[in-house]
């Protein structure tokens, strides 16, 4: 059963149980209600009759066993036995056989639960009001107050009917109004699963955003994102695969072109010679190209091979340039670089080798375009720390910018390609962010940021 229906049943169910429910504790809550209201209006009336009714006596009561005389009232909603203190009914809206029965019934507390008189007929409400008119006792009489129950419960029934009515209105508009917005929230549940289907097929570009708020929009705005990400990295996974062929097929063409010409004798003495170094040399190559390969599948994939500790910041970059003064020495160039503060030791938390190897491959890439001078500059702030790296040269291609640090990405005089994806793994396995852009003056630059660890 799909989930909109499973919605839809379990709410109808909810919606039943509740009126079942509101039933049950309504439907006594009613006749109670009804019945208290009722001898609160009997209370009124017989206190109101003890004072107007023009059949009250004004002369001493008919001795006891006198013959009840009876008036009967069609307007009234209840029944009134008025009895003087000789216990003589003097009125009665009564038969004399009930009237009788009522008046022995309230004198010996024969009255059934709640105050309910069953009579020969009916059962009935009874409520008793005695009157003093003055100091001697025959001066008052009292009021006996009886309405049949089947009044009330008829009235029970009818406003329960009502109530029913109202309540299954209300539950059916609430079951309409559910199917809405359960329509609402589950249609796009409905089509961000049409989108991971996608997704399973590897049809990353096709994927859309679902536009929806709350927590399903921000599901549907993570799964698009991902989507994004996987047809990124397929793309440079395709992108990995043709520069591999391309980087390994051409020093092994040049390997077996000078191997069959050496083996043929069409190159002998000198060029037999030189075609040897060109093997060697080429070959050389190839062990740095897979050599960086596995160094970048390890860093992106391998857990144990991080070593992480504190590192002074002064003493990672004055090891860096001891590492690479040859390189700076050959090609002629200088150091710019800002001084220290002395009161305070900067430090990262990062693992000491691999970010020297790091640092190593960024200035060596520096020192490739360089003209004259690399700058280094080092700040912090309480976000982190931040090593700049740049130089005088004449700057990234801004085509390249965007994919300056994925594998085989290099300029017109680079190596391998994978030095700064090295960098870019290290530098981020060490909690940190690698950037690059092109300085206003001209130059590449190279921004570091790592949390700070005093």
């Amino acid at each position: 059963m799909r989930m909109i229906y499973r919605l839809h049943l379990s709410f109808a169910l909810l919606l039943l149980c509740i009126l079942a429910i509101t039933a049950v504790l309504i439907y006594p809550l009613l006749l109670d209600t009804l019945v208290d209201n009722q001898r609160k209006e009997m209370r009124d009336q017989a206190s109101l009759l003890t004072n107007i009714n023009p059949f009250m006596p004004t002369k001493p009561a008919p001795q006891k066993g006198a013959p009840i005389t009876i008036w009967k009232d069609s307007s009234a909603s209840f029944d009134v036995v008025l009895t003087s203190p000789r216990e003589i009914a003097v009125y009665s809206s009564l038969s004399k056989d009930a009237t009788t029965e009522l008046m022995e019934s309230s004198k010996q507390g024969d009255l059934g639960p709640g105050g309910i008189w069953k009579g020969l007929d009916d059962q009935y409400i009874v409520e008793t009001l005695t009157i003093r008119l003055g100091i001697e006792p025959d001066e008052g009489f009292t009021a006996v107050m009886a309405t049949p129950l089947s009044k009330i419960k008829t009235m029970q029934h009818a406003l329960f009917k009502r109530l029913m009515i109202i309540l299954s209105v209300g539950g059916i508009v609430a079951f309409l109004l559910s199917m809405i917005i359960t329509r609402r929230l589950v249609k796009p549940l409905g089509d961000l699963k049409k989108e991971l289907n996608k997704v399973e097929k590897r049809r990353f570009s096709e994927v859309r955003l679902i536009e929806t708020g709350g927590e399903i929009g921000d599901v549907a705005k993570a799964v698009y994102d991902l989507a994004g990400e996987l047809d990124k990295y397929q793309h440079t996974q395709k992108h990995f695969f043709q520069n591999t062929s391309h980087e390994l097929k051409t020093p092994l063409m040049s390997i077996q072109g000078y191997a069959e010409g050496i083996k043929d004798g069409i190159f002998t003495g000198d060029y037999a010679n030189k075609g040897l170094n060109v093997i060697i040399k080429e070959c050389e190559r190839l062990k740095k190209i897979v050599t960086e390969m596995i160094l970048l599948a390890k860093l992106e994939s391998e857990e144990g091979i991080f070593h992480m500790d504190r590192v002074p910041v002064r003493e990672l970059i004055t090891e860096t340039l001891e590492r690479i003064n040859p390189l700076l020495l050959k090609n002629g160039l200088r150091i710019e670089m800002n001084e220290f503060d002395s009161d305070q030791e900067w430090s990262i938390y990062a693992d000491r080798e691999k970010l020297l190897q790091a640092l190593i491959n960024i200035l060596g890439n520096a020192a490739r375009y360089a003209k004259e001078t690399i700058r280094i500059q080092t700040s912090v702030d309480a976000e982190g720390i931040d090593i700049g790296i740049s130089d005088d040269g004449e700057g990234i291609p801004e085509p390249l910018i965007s994919q300056l640090f994925e594998r085989f990405s290099k300029g017109k005089n680079g190596d391998t390609g994978l030095g700064l994806a090295i960098s870019r793994a290290i530098v981020e396995r060490c909690r940190g962010r690698i950037s690059a852009h092109n300085e206003p003056g001209g130059g590449a630059a190279f921004v570091l940021r790592f949390p700070n660890h005093f």
